[in-house]
């Protein structure tokens, strides 16, 4: 459920870059639901998965994705300090799951 959560995240804030502003109809609905599919699935995964744990990944991985979509499709440079960043948020997110989730 955490996947389908980041999932839906990341195609929710990707649909924002082509709502120019919320004035088209089309995208601005697919990030609506995106976020509201996101939310709900975060919801599911905080059953079983700590808080801190289940946001940190949902955002950290997010985070890391749009980045790379960024720079992979929407013509967003890459610089040494950006990669450093990514690198930085994957390394945080492995070391939280080799932590535990309690």
């Amino acid at each position: 459920m955490l996947a389908g959560a980041i999932a839906a995240e990341v195609a929710a804030t990707t649909a924002m870059k082509y709502t120019d502003g919320f004035t088209k109809l089309l995208p601005s609905l697919l990030t609506a639901l995106g976020y509201v599919v996101s939310f709900a699935l975060l919801a599911q995964t905080l059953k079983t998965v700590s808080v801190g744990t289940a946001y940190a990944i949902w955002s950290g991985v997010g985070t890391a994705a749009i980045a790379t979509i960024g720079i992979a499709f929407l013509g967003e440079g890459m610089t040494a300090t950006k990669a450093a960043g990514i690198a930085l948020i994957i390394v945080g997110v492995v070391v939280l799951n080799l932590g535990g989730a309690h």
